[in-house]
């Protein structure tokens, strides 16, 4: 009797046990847990125009936003926007706050160690934005002796923080705050990504001007968590569709006044 009583335990527990694998793996699968709730959750830092910031209406907009929506319509499902400090991004990810990274995010090798990435999707660099006029500065070796800002934990970060012979590097949450501090000349430079750039050249003319010389080229793409194989491929697909039917190219026209995948 006792045999069969802990015979029928011992079954009993291992179907419980093979019930709950079987549950933890399915819920695993952050593929189908999207088409499941019907809705890709992307992290982004929402002060980085104009590649995801808010309008005057307070309404989230750039060319992420834009290219989120597209991705999430042709994966069938909506987009919804989680935002994050971007230094603790990836951590937000890792503890699935979000499915994905579409924040301007540049592909390093310090990252990879911690997430995955797609192809990229645009193609950035550094580079160095001072204010019009300041005729001390007009080429990146200009800066040594200089205060220049950035963002912290961007790919701006690293390249500011291994120039040498700066006077300081300071470094800001958000970089609408580093673009402040340059306006009323706390800072002699931004250094920041090209498209970012561009855009604050174009937004207030006669205000601000990009050094010809870029620091460097850097691919940006979406971020994964390791696991996320599956998600990772239908994301690609829906990106790769979206380069070939021109998708991308209007976008790029859109927030960058060119296009930015004409070979």
């Amino acid at each position: 009797m006792k045999k069969s009583v802990a015979i029928i335990l011992t079954i009993t527990m291992a179907g419980v046990l093979f019930v709950g694998c079987g549950k933890k793996t399915e819920s695993s699968n952050s593929l189908q847990a999207v088409q499941k709730a019907g809705k890709l959750t992307i992290g982004l830092d929402d002060s980085y125009p104009p590649m995801e910031f808010r309008d005057s209406n307070d309404k989230l907009v750039g060319f992420d936003i834009d290219l989120g929506d597209a991705v999430a319509k042709k994966m069938g499902v909506k987009s919804e926007y989680i935002t994050n400090d971007f230094n603790g991004m990836v951590l937000a990810l890792g503890s699935s706050k979000f499915n994905v990274i579409i924040s301007a995010m540049s592909i390093t090798d310090d990252r990879k160690k911690s997430i995955n990435f797609s192809d990229s999707y645009v193609m950035g660099g550094q580079v160095a934005i001072i204010k019009q006029g300041n005729t001390k500065i007009n080429k990146i070796d200009d800066l040594k002796g200089k205060t220049v800002a950035c963002q912290l934990g961007s790919t701006g970060d690293t390249a500011a923080t291994a120039m040498k012979g700066l006077k300081e590097v300071k470094k800001y949450d958000k970089i609408t705050d580093a673009y402040q501090d340059l306006s009323i000349g706390r800072v002699d430079a931004v250094v920041l990504d090209a498209q970012v750039g561009q855009y604050y050249v174009a937004k207030k003319p006669g205000e601000y001007k990009v050094l010809d010389e870029q620091i460097s080229q850097e691919p940006i793409g979406i971020g994964f968590k390791k696991q996320d194989k599956e998600l990772q491929v239908a994301v690609q697909k829906a990106i790769d569709e979206l380069k070939a039917d021109g998708t991308l190219s209007k976008l790029s026209q859109k927030w960058f006044g060119f296009d930015a995948y004409k070979k």
